[in-house]
């Protein structure tokens, strides 16, 4: 996990879902301090995946083009 402009980012290019979500849930889970996150995708099916995640979860979701902001909710 890298950061950019004091966001955490995660990295997961290359992966398929559900792994993207996964790799995400558990850096917000190792910093629990840090209330936004950026994922980074390539995957077409993150979209879709990650707005479930987020609606369940009651976090937040902005979504661009193979990137992807979350808010803890």
């Amino acid at each position: 996990m890298t950061t950019t402009q004091d966001i955490p980012v995660v990295d997961a290019q290359g992966l398929r879902c559900p792994l993207p979500v996964l790799k995400l849930a558990r850096a917000m889970r190792l910093a629990p301090e840090t209330g936004t996150f950026a994922l980074i995708s390539d995957d077409p099916g993150t979209a879709t995946e990650l707005a479930a995640w987020c609606a369940q979860a009651g976090h937040g979701m902005v979504a661009q083009p193979g990137r992807f902001v979350v808010s803890r909710g």
